[in-house]
């Protein structure tokens, strides 16, 4: 509740329930953790098919890595809930990443909490070097199983 009362008063949103539930549109999260960054795309393109979820905003921080290194698929939609009486519908953020942007995110978190948003330079650039090793890492696995498909595939002759 604390963060949320932040961000209203930062984006200057208005205080009222209506406006909140129409400009604030990571509330509520959902973290989708994948094996490969290939998988995380094919969730989002999955999800999108959905007849009840619609895709308001996509942010590709896999593409486009933020320059701190993060990574991820950044994913608004509006989704129904249903109620008793009514349908409302809401905007639900989904993060959706690999297994190693994952713990790269989390350790980032950790070193922030840890140090209240002041991280000496020398781990920030730690924290740069681990997300290009990180990003190396996904690289090398989607290779991988890339592989494992090519040596599944029935073979002609």
């Amino acid at each position: 509740m604390d963060s949320l009362v932040q961000k209203v008063l930062r984006t200057g949103c208005e205080p009222t329930l209506p406006a909140i539930r129409e400009n604030i549109r990571d509330v509520a999260g959902v973290r989708i953790t994948t094996s490969f960054v290939s998988d995380a795309y094919w969730v989002v393109r999955m999800l999108s098919r959905q007849p009840d979820v619609e895709v308001v905003e996509v942010k590709d921080y896999i593409a486009h890595p933020k320059p701190n290194g993060y990574r991820s698929l950044h994913v608004i939609v509006r989704l129904p809930v249903f109620l008793s009486d009514r349908t409302e519908h809401v905007y639900v953020e989904l993060q959706v990443r690999t297994i190693a942007m994952d713990f790269w995110a989390s350790i980032e978190h950790q070193l922030y909490y840890k140090y209240d948003r002041e991280v000496p330079v020398e781990l920030l650039h730690e924290l740069e070097d681990a997300a290009r090793v990180a990003s190396e890492l996904d690289e090398r696995m989607g290779r991988l199983r890339d592989e494992l498909r090519n040596l599944s595939a029935p073979r002609g002759g």
